[in-house]
């Protein structure tokens, strides 16, 4: 009969429950990664609906076909998980333009495609215009979302001057401010944005791009025709 040496069996106890543990956290941690988007389109919809203000997370657990209990684990508070939302449609649309800015086409071609992504089906949804302009709302009296959506306004507007930098560079235009063309843009697709939003039976996707596309016809007449 094996002679087991003292503490031998307690020492394979132990790794065994050791093992045990990380496969436990492992799926622990495995079920919060599905379940964070799971929440946050659930608060986006309800955000939507109720507005920040009236938002509960009752009714996002409702909305999320999870428990309280569940939800609380990942955000103890409404205000984490509005901030959590807010930063998920962010860095979203930041992926999106990264995407297209990472790429070697020639600059005019990518500021189409900006153009292109900027009213995109994916970008362009009830759901997220109603929350990323119910949260540009609440910035004078809530910092973090100030910073967060200033945060996006900055670097986009510092990437669309250097391509437009590019552009007239290449173009030769004279008396044509990159950082002038690059802020009207980001202003232009603000208030289309909402133009959609508020009044979808006048304003929709596509009048929206040949609106974009028009404006840097006119800025940039070598790089794009105007619109038919």
């Amino acid at each position: 009969m094996a002679v087991r040496a003292p503490g031998e069996a307690t020492a394979r106890s132990a790794d065994a429950g050791g093992k045990s543990g990380s496969r436990g956290a492992g799926k622990r941690d495995a079920a919060r990664e599905r379940r964070r988007p799971q929440l946050i389109a659930a608060t986006i919809k309800c955000i939507s609906r109720s507005g920040l203000a009236g938002v509960t997370m009752q009714e996002i657990t409702r909305e999320a076909g999870l428990s309280l209990g569940i939800v609380n684990l990942h955000f103890d508070t409404k205000e984490k998980l509005l901030i959590e939302t807010l930063r998920s449609i962010a860095e979203e649309y930041r992926t999106g333009w990264r995407r297209i800015l990472d790429g070697d086409r020639p600059a005019a071609e990518r500021l189409a495609a900006l153009v292109e992504f900027d009213f995109s089906a994916r970008v362009v949804q009830r759901g997220k215009l109603s929350v990323w302009f119910a949260f540009w709302g609440e910035t004078k009296t809530r910092p973090t979302y100030r910073r967060i959506c200033a945060e996006v306004d900055r670097a986009i507007d510092e990437e669309l001057c250097e391509l437009c930098t590019q552009l007239v560079a290449e173009g030769r235009y004279r008396d044509v401010e990159p950082k002038l063309v690059a802020v009207t843009y980001s202003a232009l697709t603000n208030g289309l944005w909402l133009d959609i939003l508020v009044c979808p039976e006048e304003m929709d996707r596509n009048g929206a791009r040949r609106i974009c596309l028009e404006y840097l016809a006119r800025i940039f007449p070598r790089h794009f025709e105007r619109v038919a």
